[in-house]
């Protein structure tokens, strides 16, 4: 199932390149909410480049998975970033560039299109 949230980047973390040769890159999105909210989402394999395409303080619409998992008896949960459309063009540095898209959503709810299943990536990550 896919989702979408709206807000201002806050923050665009550096990729990170595992020796499994698995790479990542997160960023940080500030809801709009009468309550505003820092939301994390990560990016995975070729979407990091999603984060290439987005600047911070531009106000994004976010297309993600929720992804969970269980490694050594704990549970964590991903917001997996498929992709991101810029809203906010004025405050766009690509003004002529306001939106990244990768592929469809991912046919299969547990992976994205052409990757490991979940139980082998949570091998690649680093807890």
């Amino acid at each position: 199932m896919s989702y979408e949230m709206k807000g201002t980047v806050k923050v665009i973390m550096d990729l990170q390149e595992f020796d499994s040769g698995f790479t990542k890159r997160e960023f940080v999105i500030t809801t709009e909410d009468k309550y505003p909210q820092d939301v994390k989402f990560e990016t995975v394999r070729e979407r990091t480049n999603i984060c290439a395409a987005i600047k911070v303080g531009q106000v994004v619409n976010v297309s993600f998975d929720v992804r969970g998992n269980e490694y050594k008896e704990r549970f964590y949960v991903n917001l997996n970033c498929w992709k991101a459309v810029v809203i906010d063009a004025e405050k766009s540095t690509q003004s002529d560039k306001p939106e990244y898209t990768t592929d469809d959503p991912p046919a299969d709810d547990t992976a994205p299109s052409g990757s490991k299943s979940v139980e082998s990536e949570t091998e690649d990550y680093p807890f």
